[in-house]
């Protein structure tokens, strides 16, 4: 971690989570287009579970960001049993908090989809839905806490791995109960539920023979401490994951007197720009372990190379991705949804999204590299801009001046305003003398 060159360990360890999460992408992405031979209504259900998602990922990277950090700063200075300690506590936590999620969700399943900003044509397809992504919510927590510590102690390979066989058993899973037995939303829900059993076991299985720490009811803490560090160090992520599901609940909510036809289509522009924001997120969460051990190890001269280097390669390739976005819209929209209306609607606002990724490269690194060096106030700062701070007071007012183009233009404009505030930041840490 301190001696090989910095752009070839940012490759090595963001590579492999880049290719776990475009391929994750591709299989929520595959829900939307088998989902999306059944109807608008049904479509747009994939959509509505997406702030669902979002929170239940929330939690997961809060508690595998913050353990991951202490792993890797326990690792650095060889102390095992503390990133034992780290670990443990947060996989059982996470497990624990994923039971009484679930629970509570199921419990609540129609007025959660009403919340979430489910219509009355769409919320039965809703509920078929989000039932299972319920029922697997603490696999999907558990795993993806194992995936973040796999990251941490530089065994990004075997964290790809677990995620990428969940995914691909995803499109097959779809193909079969959607395509095949015509089991419709009920098939995608249960799919996408059995594919992150797959991926928890997978990754459980690889944390056991691969990583250095160990994961066992004996090394949960009973410090009050540990629980304060993880949750304070993984916040950002919770803040981001978190208001990002409020501001997509917002979004649902201000798109329904436009009809179930705008909901779709906004539901499909943001499966695709997340595919499109694997790239500029797969390669910051490859520099979080780098940044982390480094810093530690004060050899700061190659965490500020780390952070020149992810942000310069991060946006070549984003900006690649988005050029080709802006110019085969209407081609990627009508490859996910036929509806003519839903296409026109979608290929406006992917133009408008491809413009506003462009600013992504410049806003992801930063945050997290000062997640990762435990500055866990401008993280956060800087995690609230995006999904919320920015967000939501575009949507509130541009909505109403605007319309549905207010719709379509609320996350680029939050996208190019995050980006341009967050360079300061970065020019600030790269001029700091330690």
């Amino acid at each position: 971690m301190t001696k090989t060159p910095v752009s070839r360990l940012i490759l090595k360890l963001g590579m492999p989570t880049t290719i776990s999460m475009l391929i994750t992408s591709i299989y929520n992405m595959a829900d939307t287009y088998f989902v999306g031979t059944l109807g608008e209504s049904q479509q747009a259900a994939t959509g509505i579970l997406f702030a669902l998602q979002a929170i239940i990922q929330g939690l997961a990277f809060m508690l595998g960001h913050g353990s991951g950090s202490f792993v890797a700063k326990s690792l650095a200075d060889r102390d095992i049993k503390s990133a034992s300690a780290y670990v443990s506590t947060a996989f059982f936590t996470g497990g624990l908090v994923g039971v009484v999620l679930g629970a509570v969700g199921l419990s609540l399943l129609s007025p959660l989809m009403y919340l979430l900003g489910s219509t009355k044509t769409i919320l039965p397809y809703a509920k078929d839905y989000g039932m299972w992504v319920l029922i697997a919510c603490p696999f999907m927590i558990c795993s993806l806490i194992l995936n973040n510590n796999l990251r941490y102690e530089g065994k990004a390979f075997y964290a790809m791995f677990g995620l990428t066989a969940g995914g691909i058993l995803n499109i097959f899973g779809d193909y079969y109960l959607v395509a095949a037995l015509d089991w419709g939303v009920y098939g995608a829900g249960l799919s996408t539920a059995v594919s992150q059993f797959i991926s928890f076991l997978i990754l459980l299985i690889f944390y056991f023979k691969k990583a250095q720490s160990s994961i066992s009811p004996k090394y949960i803490s009973k410090r009050f401490k540990t629980y304060l560090s993880i949750c304070t160090v993984g916040f950002p992520s919770l803040i981001r994951q978190g208001l990002t599901a409020i501001s997509g609940s917002l979004l649902n909510n201000l798109t329904k007197p436009f009809g179930d036809t705008a909901i779709d289509a906004m539901a499909v522009v943001n499966r695709y720009s997340n595919f499109v924001m694997c790239v500029g997120l797969g390669l910051g969460q490859g520099f979080q372990p780098v940044a982390a051990f480094n810093y530690e190890a004060k050899q700061y001269d190659r965490v500020k190379k780390g952070l020149i280097f992810t942000t310069c390669f991060g946006t070549v390739f984003v900006a690649c991705l988005s050029l080709v976005s802006f110019l085969f819209a209407d081609d990627i929209i009508r490859l996910l949804q036929s509806n003519a209306e839903v296409v026109s609607i979608g290929k406006t606002a992917l133009r408008y999204a491809a413009v506003g990724l462009l600013f992504m490269p410049l806003s992801v690194p930063v945050n997290m590299l000062y997640q990762s060096i435990q500055k866990a106030g401008i993280a956060s700062l800087l995690s609230t801009m995006r999904s919320g701070a920015l967000l939501i007071p575009t949507l509130l007012i541009g909505v109403p001046l605007l319309g549905l183009t207010g719709v379509q233009l609320a996350q680029p404009i939050s996208d190019a305003l995050t980006g341009l505030a967050s360079i300061p930041f970065t020019i600030h840490f790269l001029r700091k003398k330690q």
